[in-house]
């Protein structure tokens, strides 16, 4: 009985809940420069940043785009940063 209830303890940890916009837009950004690992730091510069939604957004998807960068996490949180 304390297999079955860790396993779905431990299911429901890989599922994602989004209770805010700034929440959405970080996993967004995660997704779309497909570095889910680092998902907790698209969510916090989502919150913490003067930037809006839409241009941060319009950022990674550029990035996504380059075909010549390695890191893209990386790259994107450069650019953003010098903003």
């Amino acid at each position: 009985m304390a297999n079955g209830y860790l396993a779905t303890l431990k299911k429901r940890g890989k599922e994602s809940r989004v209770y805010r916009e700034y929440q959405l837009i970080g996993l967004e950004i995660a997704d779309i420069l497909n570095d889910r690992s680092h998902k907790a730091l698209y969510i916090k510069i989502a919150k913490e940043k003067k930037i809006t939604h839409a241009e941060l957004l319009r950022t990674a998807k550029s990035v996504r785009e380059k075909k010549n960068v390695k890191n893209r996490g990386a790259y994107f949180r450069r650019i953003i940063t010098k903003k």
